[in-house]
């Protein structure tokens, strides 16, 4: 059966519209036109609306309003239009499942997941739930006595006949009509793709247009501000320009607009202060609606005042249809280049996506490279994204100035860690850390949303680089590199192949759910997302000459790989929130070496003379662990007769590199390099405790300095009874602590010799820091450099 337009023409009479258009023979705007088949819009009476089948029975139509009254339970307004649809009016995934199962046992409409996902509104999925390859099916469903039939070539009717409880099957009687097909390869809906060539057809209705004042823009227009990439992007545009944003938000008013911008960007890390209010103005308005839901005197206002809009709002969700995305990212996006051509011309910045590049088997991702077959895309929101910067090439025809920016995977903030929770990106890196298994792939082409949103509003403001196509994907990461990343954060993985992966991932999270990773079980479980999966793990990387470019030319932070230490922030916030997990400290060790010392201690403010030592394992779970904490673990015993005749075992034991940053101690006399903190128990059951420091002075024994520990110990809960000095063996140093180092032994060779060079040089580095401050304090003290003297000067 086929598919119509919202209230609008069916696709048999969709040529002869769009014949009818291009002469001139129908005069209405793109407004009206959008009208039309804006969600719930009714037909306009200048073109008839034209009925799907000549007149739905009208148990067809009962059957709707049930179906849509069903639907209606699950949305925020308590009900829904048969034509509209379902998660735009504020359904979930999860309240998808629920209206499947709802409607199975209160309806006996048995409807698949994947349908709900693909075309949503109350009236498809009748038509859908009652299509049996050109059977006759009776649905056991009780009305007033009465059995519904539903047939798929002639719609329902209704047969008189006694109530039987069964559900039977019969050839139909007449063939079904013939429906338009795409080529035998093609991955695309017939219907979907009969709605996106009627709806490229729009852009064909925009107005000429002259070319806009190359200025950079004092007053914007900004959608999608309380998304992810929006909500940088108008911190962005506040901190470097002058413009005043308007920003679009949908609410039930400009109260609810204001609060639910601002609760979505102090979820992001990003102030909402009175300086960002003053030059931020809220709009209620919704992206779906014909002049974008505002008044007609605030629409041509805004017509004549702004000098760009920006086009950031979005349905960002893999499972959803193309009927179910196209009201926010193509109709949208056609609103917004209507507003862009109407009174004073202005650029139109619009927010696409690599998506449009997201066949299999693509050769190249270039900026200006061809994009994928649209009858090769699967996925609705790639169709959505294709058609939208397709529809906007076809207004630049017009005049219009219109610039693409294309994300490919957006990551999480390098300095705040903000991160989106449902992105995709986020979701298969949560489970990467999580489960320590990566599936094969060729590139990531992901880059964090700090330098996204930079380079995004960089050329908002830049005239000369408007109207051109821009990817802005970052360095491309590869399987090597992220594998490596993970192994210096502690973290070894295991390459799978995608099926196993996918399978393994998924007992793991049915059998220990994560409900913030709900939504990444979904898209494993529908075939729809799994092609989306299968390009973008098999697509080239994404190359952005052009972007680079510019990048340079305005001095710009140049793209560089979404590494490790990038992801850091964003890896923290992950393992906060539940996603994913950090290394613990019980865990394989990423790295470890043996360290002995051999000295003395005596009773506190006495002579050290009885022995001391210590056979110390140090560790670290990552290099995560180091970044963040300067901390290494610490296992062995000490033997000290002095405290207990055998052993003491280290229960816990913890070192900090550089402690309190070496501050000084004793007016910049001695600065901590190392501390230890060792919880004991001995033989009997008793606990202790041991404190360890070592200090750099401005002396010239610095290789003591590095081998010195001065030390306490005591009873658990009492001060010190046992004070000395312990040193590290100068014949065991080299072979222990540099010879001796130890790798995780699941890593390859060449990531055993990396993770040691990174230890040493990170190691070394912070020593060196440590031992050179004395020195330049001592040489400060000789220079007489300092504006003032020590108080202590004076008495000397």
């Amino acid at each position: 059966m086929r598919e119509v337009n919202e209230n609008g023409p069916a696709p048999a009479d969709q040529r002869a519209t769009a014949e009818a258009i291009e002469r001139g023979g129908i005069g209405l705007s793109v407004t009206d036109l959008l009208a039309r088949v804006a969600p719930g819009a009714a037909p306009q009476p200048d073109i008839p609306a034209v009925p799907e089948a000549s007149v739905a029975p009208r148990d067809e139509a009962a059957l709707v309003a049930e179906v849509a009254a069903l639907a209606g339970r699950y949305v925020p307004a308590g009900h829904l239009a048969p034509d509209a649809d379902f998660f735009d009016a504020g359904g979930t995934s999860v309240h998808a499942v629920e209206l499947v199962a709802a409607l199975e046992t209160e309806l006996g409409l048995t409807v698949d997941l994947d349908e709900v996902f693909a075309d949503a509104r109350p009236a498809s999925l009748v038509r859908r739930a009652i299509r049996a390859d050109g059977t006759e099916t009776v649905v056991q469903r009780e009305t007033a006595g009465l059995t519904v039939v539903q047939r798929e070539t002639a719609g329902p009717t209704v047969v008189q006949r006694p109530t039987t409880g069964l559900v039977t099957t019969k050839p139909a009687p007449h063939p079904t009509p013939p429906v338009p097909t795409a080529p035998t390869d093609s991955a695309a809906r017939p219907e979907d793709l009969t709605q996106i060539l009627s709806d490229l057809s729009l852009a064909d209705r925009l107005p000429f247009v002259a070319s806009p004042e190359p200025a950079p823009p004092r007053r914007v227009l900004l959608t999608g501000a309380t998304g992810f990439l929006g909500g940088h992007m108008l911190l962005d545009l506040l901190r470097h320009s002058d413009a005043h944003v308007y920003c679009l938000v949908r609410a039930a008013d400009d109260e609810a607009a204001v609060a639910r911008l601002g609760a979505a960007l102090k979820g992001y890390a990003l102030p909402w202060s009175s300086e960002v209010r003053r030059r931020v103005t809220v709009l209620t308005g919704d992206i779906r609606e014909p002049r974008l839901g505002l008044s007609a005197d605030l629409w041509d206002r805004l017509a004549e005042e702004l000098d760009s809009v920006v086009s950031v709002a979005a349905a960002v969700d893999f499972l959803r249809g193309y009927p179910s995305l196209r009201a926010s990212n193509v109709l949208g996006s056609l609103t917004l280049a209507e507003l862009a051509a109407t009174g004073r011309p202005k650029p139109l910045h619009h927010i696409s996506s690599v998506a449009v590049f997201n066949e299999v088997g693509i050769p190249s991702m270039g900026e200006d490279d061809p994009f994928a077959h649209v009858d090769r895309l699967v996925a609705g929101y790639d169709q959505s994204k294709w058609a939208a910067e397709v529809a906007l090439r076809r207004a630049r025809d017009h005049g219009l100035v219109v610039t693409a920016l294309r994300p490919g995977g957006i990551g999480g903030h390098t300095k705040t860690g903000a991160y989106n929770p449902q992105d995709l990106s986020s979701g298969l890196l949560s489970a990467f850390a999580r489960f320590r298994s990566v599936p094969a792939f060729r590139y990531l082409n992901a880059a964090p949303v700090d330098w996204v949103s930079r380079t995004a509003v960089a050329v908002i403001c830049e005239p000369d680089a408007w109207g051109f196509d821009y990817n802005l994907t970052g360095v491309p990461n590869t399987l090597d590199d992220v594998v490596r990343d993970m192994a210096f954060g502690g973290m070894h993985v295991r390459v799978r192949d995608w099926e196993e992966w996918r399978a393994d991932t998924l007992a793991r999270l049915e059998a220990e759910p994560v409900p913030e990773l709900a939504f990444l079980t979904r898209v494993l479980h529908s075939p729809t997302a799994l092609k989306l999966c299968e390009a973008t793990l098999t697509g080239p990387s994404a190359t952005a000459e052009r972007t680079d470019a510019l990048v340079d030319a305005l001095g710009l932070p140049p793209a560089a790989r979404y590494d490790a230490r990038a992801q850091l922030k964003t890896f923290e916030r992950l393992a906060r929130d539940g996603l994913a997990r950090l290394p613990h400290k019980d865990d394989q060790p990423y790295l470890w070496f043996s360290e002995t010392t051999e000295g003395g201690v005596g009773p506190v403010g006495g002579a050290p003379d009885s022995p001391c030592s210590m056979a110390l394992t140090l560790s670290v779970a990552s290099m995560h662990q180091l970044v963040t904490e300067r901390r290494v673990d610490v296992r062995g015993e000490v033997v000290c007769p002095a405290a207990h005749p055998a052993p003491l075992t280290v229960a816990r034991g913890d070192l900090w590199v550089r402690p309190e940053e070496g501050i000084p101690h004793q007016h910049g006399l001695r600065h901590p390099l190392l501390r230890y903190r060792l919880e004991l128990t001995d033989a009997d059951g008793g606990r202790w405790w041991l404190e360890g420091h070592k200090y750099a002075r401005a002396r010239r024994d610095l290789w003591r300095q590095t081998r010195t520990l001065a030390v306490e110990l005591g009873r658990e809960g009492d001060p010190a009874s046992l004070a000395g000095e312990v040193v590290v063996p100068a014949d065991t140093y080299v072979r222990d602590q540099i010879d001796g180092i130890r790798v995780d032994p699941r890593l390859t060779g060449r990531e055993k010799r990396a993770a040691k060079l990174t230890w040493l040089a990170w190691f070394g580095l912070e020593m060196g820091r440590g031992l050179a401050g004395p020195f330049a304090r001592a040489a400060a003290d000789l220079l007489d450099l300092r504006r003032t003297p020590n108080p202590t000067e004076n008495h000397r």
